[in-house]
């Protein structure tokens, strides 16, 4: 996010770890005093085991059977997110052979996307294609696809990563079986159709009469860094908490956009001309290999040339699905402006059109709003979910070509309601002449000046600083980076090395004096490998939940919360296309927007229309 020297966020990550450790060992919560020891000894550490105890929910004995519905880019980072001893994936669906390809044999793009997507072969132990599918059907055009999917008697649950404007009606026809859900955000493609899935996944039963979990892969809520870093707020290490930052920022632009990915059977260019950059590609490493396994070549790569091989067979896959007509499944023809969109180009990039996608708040600011709302809500005792008050919000087409109805540029300011904070807890100023404050400072209820203001931008161009939060309160700062690194500093001194103390009045403050030797704290050793992102916490925990019906159990992103974030993100739509037609950007949040079984929407949609037209079978 912020530029900082190597060393500087060096300190800031030691911090952090030193702050953990100290919460853990002395904060509020006694229970969790020996919790980091009791994780190490446990030998509980890295990506693979920490969920369970750190969001307090157990293995299950029996992993529930789950189908994969879409199985494009974020299918398949679901899919690298399951663990076997959770769910079982029993099925696939998706109408394009790329994104089967991709399914099992994971995402041979470059090497750190199949990482984030690593297949079906990998993360169950699958030694073939072949021996997979004797244990995953797959249901694609040709064997009645989502409905037939939704039908097979050996799936419990369902995983839905389709494009934003399925989300609804496949969750819908999955809950009136009796299926259990987890989408991926955002929840559904407008307000009302948020309210129709909540107010069903409440109606209805699974097969076995227990309740239904309805979840939203809004993943932060998952992120163990996050879970930590609203303690440390809750704790006070930040004081009052006044003004948050976030941005998503990428270098996108015309010609090298990843919301843009190449057409299968190529496009025809201004000039006549048929452009085929998968085929071009596919040439490329059929040349390559030919090279490598030539007979005169002495010393074979065999690394490489099975990496060839992988990457050939990912850009066959991919070139086939110009055999797929998507017109049968709801993908249609018509200009925006000038520009003629396709049902193919509908369908691959569905994330240009407003028909289709939510465009940048909808797939980008949801997350990070859903943050701000995670660590505002951390200050709260009720347990509610924080909504902001109003959004300012600007933007447009500023540096893309008339070939979508996306923004490119959106830039917010939101105004959140200040917490409530407790008479015991130190802001970390005081001012004597004034004996301000004198016990507590007051709500925004009390008080109206009382807000905490979030500046948000999503941009192309240029991606400088990448994407994260930084939170600053009136003792600390706290930087959350690209979901991985947490960086702490006390006040806005980003070279301070700091521990926590005890101030004379008993509050936690960071401290100079308590930073130590500077050695690597217990958390961080507990935190070593690959830090999760929180998709395999978010399966997990709707498995154990699904596998527990008790009361008490229920996914951190249930509906009301998930339906919130769509509040947000559908309302500042509203705002964008307000100042568009030059009304202003302004928007002032209703209450009864939040209100899962009120039918007021910020964005014009019906409930009892959207609940009425999501009952219709899905091609």
């Amino acid at each position: 996010m912020d530029k900082l020297s190597e060393e500087q966020r060096d300190i800031g990550k030691a911090n952090y770890y030193r702050a953990v450790d100290a919460y853990f060992q002395k904060g509020p919560e006694v229970d969790r005093r020996d919790f980091l020891k009791g994780v190490v000894g446990a030998g509980v550490v890295g990506a693979g085991g920490l969920g369970a105890a750190y969001f307090g929910y157990g293995k299950v004995k029996d992993p529930v059977r789950v189908a994969v519905i879409g199985t494009g880019d974020e299918g398949n980072v679901l899919i690298g997110g399951c663990n076997p001893e959770y769910v079982t994936v029993k099925a696939i669906c998706d109408i394009r052979p790329f994104s089967i390809h991709r399914a099992f044999h994971g995402d041979w793009s470059t090497q750190s996307a199949l990482k984030r997507r690593p297949g079906l072969m990998s993360v169950y132990g699958y030694n073939s294609q072949a021996q997979a599918e004797k244990e995953i059907k797959v249901y694609d055009s040709t064997n009645g696809g989502i409905q037939a999917c939704l039908d097979d008697p050996n799936i419990e649950a369902v995983i839905i990563a389709l494009p934003l404007w399925l989300h609804a009606p496949v969750a819908a026809q999955a809950m009136n079986r009796g299926l259990h859900v987890l989408t991926e955000k955002l929840m559904a493609h407008n307000v009302a159709q948020c309210k129709a899935m909540g107010q069903m996944s409440y109606e209805l039963t699974d097969k076995q009469g227990n309740p239904l979990h309805l979840a939203t892969g809004h993943q932060r809520h998952y992120n163990i860094k996050y879970d930590n870093a609203v303690n440390l707020i809750r704790w006070g290490l930040l004081g009052q908490l006044h003004h948050i930052r976030a941005q998503w920022h990428r270098g996108n632009k015309p010609g090298g956009d990843s919301w843009k990915m190449p057409l299968p059977g190529g496009e025809t260019t201004v000039e006549g001309k048929v452009y085929d950059r998968i085929a071009s590609d596919l040439r490329y490493r059929q040349r390559e290999l030919a090279k490598l396994t030539a007979p005169d070549v002495k010393r074979q790569d065999f690394g490489r040339i099975e990496q060839l091989r992988q990457e050939i067979a990912y850009y066959q896959a991919w070139d086939m699905d110009k055999l797929v007509d998507p017109a049968p499944y709801g993908y249609e023809q018509y200009n925006v402006g000038d520009y003629l969109v396709t049902p193919m180009e509908e369908l691959h990039r569905w994330r240009l059109f407003n028909r289709t996608g939510g465009g940048l708040m909808a797939e980008l600011g949801s997350h990070q709003l859903d943050a701000v709302s995670i660590f505002l809500s951390s200050l709260r005792d009720d347990g509610k979910k924080v909504h902001p008050l109003s959004v300012h919000a600007v933007g447009g087409r500023h540096l893309m070509p008339q070939d979508r109805d996306a923004d490119d540029h959106v830039y917010c300011m939101f105004e959140f309601p200040g917490p409530e904070y407790a008479p015991s807890f130190d802001v970390g100023y005081k001012d004597r002449v004034l004996n301000y404050p004198a016990g507590a400072v007051p709500p925004y209820e009390q008080d109206p000046n009382k807000k905490v203001v979030v500046s948000y931008s999503t941009i192309n161009g240029n991606g400088f600083g990448g994407w994260g939060e930084v939170v600053l309160g009136t003792k600390g700062t706290l930087i959350l980076d690209k979901e991985v690194d947490v960086l702490l500093y006390r006040d806005s001194n980003p070279s301070a090395k700091v521990g926590v103390a005890q101030s004379s009045g008993g509050a936690a403050v960071l401290d100079t004096s308590a930073s130590g030797d500077f050695a690597a704290p217990l958390s961080q050793s507990v935190e070593s490998g690959p830090v999760s992102r929180g998709y395999r916490e978010e399966i997990e925990h709707w498995a154990y939940c699904i596998r527990n019906p008790d009361p008490d159990n229920r996914p951190r992103c249930y509906p009301e919360v998930a339906m919130g974030d769509a509040v947000i993100a559908l309302g500042t739509n509203v705002a964008l296309e307000n100042a568009a037609k030059g009304k202003g950007g302004y928007l002032e949040f209703q209450k009864e927007w939040f209100d899962l079984d009120n039918p007021a929407t910020p964005d014009g949609s019906d409930v009892a229309k959207e609940m009425k037209a999501i009952q219709k079978p899905v091609a």
